[in-house]
């Protein structure tokens, strides 16, 4: 029986060093977890036995269970690396109509040739559809799909609204407004350009011709005229309010034979912005000014014909503000000049948050949400099936995958641009080695011994 006995330390004691070896081997695999083997005695007894005096039977490896704690993580340069720092698991698929799940924490990930997000095996990412405002349209296992990142270019915007201020010098030399010509800068004080984009994203030039008004007993006034690509367009007030340019009070460009309605900018004496009379003689309220529909003879490339573009003089009409224009002695000046359209966009980066949520930044300075990684736990990790691959398959021990987002409950946080490293302890493992080596050498005595008493049972005359 002792012979048995020791034969059961030698392969407990071998188990314990497949396990460290093992462990050792995947040191550097990345998502990698260590096991541990764990033993129990063995005792057989019949009904009538005595108990007392009962020895045992030797030792059994009861499990190799693995060791779910956190691994350190490896910073990267790559934004598709991922690390969990919590209990979540990646959830993968090997085809992308497949849904045979498996689970993993290695976070290696890499576009394929059709921009699917997989890992070294080829296996599909799985991720939450997103709503346009980011957040998870469902955060069921069963909604999940491939995580695709696309090639698309970012969608254009329209312009609809120039912020513009400035200084208009004080002591230019008034004009006559009827001999304003676009193409004469000796018939305007002062021009700026600013780019637009049509509902297309094609850009267009939006020029601001400013001339000081010389009719007699008028003081402080400039009209400011308005072009697209060099096209003059006519201005209404915030209300759609327009008169007929030819009779117009607020009409320039005689020379040109295109008069055009113009809004008049009005200064006080102390060079503040006063107010702005409309193209219909009327003061507006919000002092903006809107161009008339572009149409089709501006906007040449089929986009939206009915655009139109406010200037917004930024007027607080209870006190002056450093944002509306002024007109001092100073030279003329533009301070600042924006406009809110948006060209097309080409992809230039992804970017992964640590809910998940994945999206795609574009040349036009947009961004949108694409997908977000999906998250998995389960009741009972060690009851995990192991695969290849630091790979994991559901099993009735381990319980029903449960699918979540990043950052709630305990699926734990998504680190882009980093790697869980394994998470053995090196030092840890040549000590155990030691030791299992020092149990097998024991137990392979006892092993010889048991034979050598075997030896002189057998020379017994």
């Amino acid at each position: 029986m002792s012979f048995n006995i020791a034969l059961s330390g030698v392969s407990a004691a071998q188990k314990d060093l497949d396990v460290t070896a093992n462990n050792i081997a995947n040191v550097n695999t990345v998502g990698f977890k260590e096991s541990r083997a764990e033993f129990g005695d063995v005792y057989a007894a019949s009904l009538l036995s005595g108990g007392k005096t009962k020895v045992g039977d030797g030792v059994l490896t009861q499990e190799v269970a693995q060791q779910f704690s956190q691994g350190s993580l490896q910073f990267t340069n790559t934004s598709l690396d991922l690390a969990i720092t919590g209990n979540g698991f990646f959830a993968t698929v090997p085809e992308i109509t497949s849904r045979d799940f498996s689970f993993t924490r290695a976070g290696q990930f890499k576009l394929d040739s059709d921009n699917f997000v997989v890992n070294s095996n080829g296996d599909n990412l799985l991720g939450f559809p997103v709503n346009s405002d980011g957040t998870s349209a469902s955060v069921a296992l069963s909604t999940t799909e491939p995580v695709r990142i696309p090639d698309s270019s970012g969608s254009p915007a329209q312009t609809t609204e120039v912020d513009i201020r400035m200084n208009l010098p004080a002591g230019d030399a008034a004009l006559d407004p009827q001999d304003f010509d676009p193409e004469d800068p000796l018939t305007y004080n002062a021009a700026t350009s600013v780019t637009v984009y049509d509902s297309l994203g094609d850009s267009h030039v939006m020029t601001y011709y400013f001339i000081k008004d010389a009719t007699p007993g008028v003081d402080n006034e400039w009209y400011v005229a308005t072009a697209i690509d060099d096209t003059l367009v006519d201005m209404t007030d915030s209300a759609g309010n327009d008169t007929d340019p030819a009779t117009a009070v607020n009409s320039v460009g005689g020379n040109t034979g295109n008069a055009v309605t113009a809004s008049k900018l009005i200064f006080s004496q102390g060079g503040d912005f006063a107010g702005m009379e409309t193209p219909d003689g009327l003061p507006t309220l919000d002092f903006k000014m809107e161009t008339e529909a572009l149409g089709a003879g501006i906007l040449a490339n089929g986009s939206d014909p009915t655009q139109q573009i406010s200037i917004d003089f930024n007027l607080d009409v209870n006190n002056a503000t450093p944002n509306e224009p002024t007109q001092f002695a100073s030279a003329f000046e533009v301070t600042s000049l924006e406009q809110d359209g948006l060209p097309v966009g080409r992809l230039t980066g992804i970017d992964i948050g640590p809910d998940g949520l994945v999206r795609a930044t574009f040349s036009n300075g947009t961004s949108e949400p694409i997908v977000r990684v999906a998250l998995v736990r389960f009741s009972n990790e060690q009851g995990l099936t192991q695969e290849s691959s630091t790979q994991w398959k559901e099993s009735i021990l381990s319980g029903e995958a449960l699918a979540g987002e990043a950052t709630t409950g305990t699926f734990g946080e998504i680190n882009s641009s980093a790697l869980e490293q394994a998470n053995v302890n090196l030092t840890t493992e040549l000590i155990d080695m030691i030791i299992a080596q020092r149990n097998f050498q024991a137990n392979s005595r006892a092993l010889e011994v048991n034979n050598s008493l075997n030896q002189t049972i057998l020379n017994i005359r």
